[in-house]
């Protein structure tokens, strides 16, 4: 594998720690689908799996096709193991700066967004279904590391604290800072969020270039199909491996998959709070963040739509 920028920092937060990578052999093709949390990050992963194995024949489902690299819960050496052991095109999950894991120009990053302010609502949702003792394990796993604020367990709704452990463990600001300086390198795709909702197709059409895979026309709606939210939902129920984190499992999971659910939820102070985080952005990455590629008339690399 060709890496082409090694990284210059590690990310430490209470679910991740990115020196994990170093544990894991990169291959020519590998796809790495970065994101802050609750982004699309499961989406994208359905998507990738549905592209990769268009006739829906994929061996298994998405937790153990695509691992999460950085999650501190899972021993490292049984996680490369598991990662080593794919004969499969790999495609990893990580929740980790640009800056914070290894590029590789023969590689694939597919990097993916959300107004934060929907990521921070579908956060509460997120942290309200969570069960205490999946709560305990990620407490205990990042306990050997100074320094980390544990999870609060359980989450008694109030939403100023939430903010603080949204904000400091899944900054769509901080991640979104390392990865726009990336935007016209050709092994980085940007996707967000409102561009699925609004053309799942033609997203998932320009993922699919992307990554050189070829999806023939009959195979498209079926393709489609699966990474709609109520087939996802269906899949992940029958997985059944969301049901050990979440009350509810998959309802849980994959609540609503909409926009805008922020408004009348958030308080002015924390929006202020969260404007204040994305004026340390650049005025077009804050601006992309908010409406995407599609709202905004074109792409971070300056393709125009």
């Amino acid at each position: 594998m060709s890496i082409v920028r090694e990284p210059s920092r590690d990310y430490i937060r209470i679910h991740d720690d990115s020196r994990r990578w170093a544990a894991i052999e990169l291959r020519p093709g590998d796809i790495v689908i970065s994101t802050p949390p609750k982004s699309g990050t499961t989406w994208t992963q359905g998507i990738v799996a549905s592209l990769l194995w268009p006739d829906g024949d994929a061996p298994s489902g998405i937790g153990e096709l695509s691992p999460w690299i950085e999650m501190q819960a899972i021993p490292i050496d049984d996680l490369a193991a598991q990662v080593a052991a794919q004969t499969h095109r790999r495609f990893l999950k990580s929740h980790s700066p640009g800056d914070c894991i290894p590029l590789a120009e023969d590689g694939k990053y597919i990097v993916v967004y959300r107004d934060g302010r929907d990521a921070l609502v579908s956060w509460s949702n997120h942290r309200a279904k969570m069960r205490p003792e999946v709560v305990e394990i990620i407490n205990n796993a990042a306990a050997t590391h100074a320094g980390l604020e544990p999870l609060c367990n359980p989450w008694d709704g109030d939403m100023d604290v939430l903010f603080d452990e949204w904000a400091t463990n899944c900054s769509p600001t901080t991640h979104l800072a390392s990865w726009w300086p990336l935007r016209q390198e050709p092994f980085v795709l940007f996707v967000h969020y409102a561009d699925l909702l609004a053309d799942l197709r033609g997203e998932m059409q320009r993922i699919a270039g992307f990554l050189d895979l070829q999806v023939s026309d009959d195979q498209w709606p079926a393709v489609v199909e699966r990474c709609h939210i109520d087939s996802m939902r269906d899949a992940a129920h029958e997985e059944g491996h969301i049901d050990f984190a979440f009350d509810g499992g998959a309802s849980s999971f994959f609540n609503q998959g909409v926009n805008g659910r922020w408004e009348g939820v958030l308080s002015e102070p924390q929006l202020e709070r969260y404007a204040a985080m994305v004026a340390e952005l650049p005025d077009d990455a804050a601006a992309w963040l908010e409406h995407g590629s599609l709202g905004v008339g074109e792409r971070p690399d300056g393709a125009t739509i």
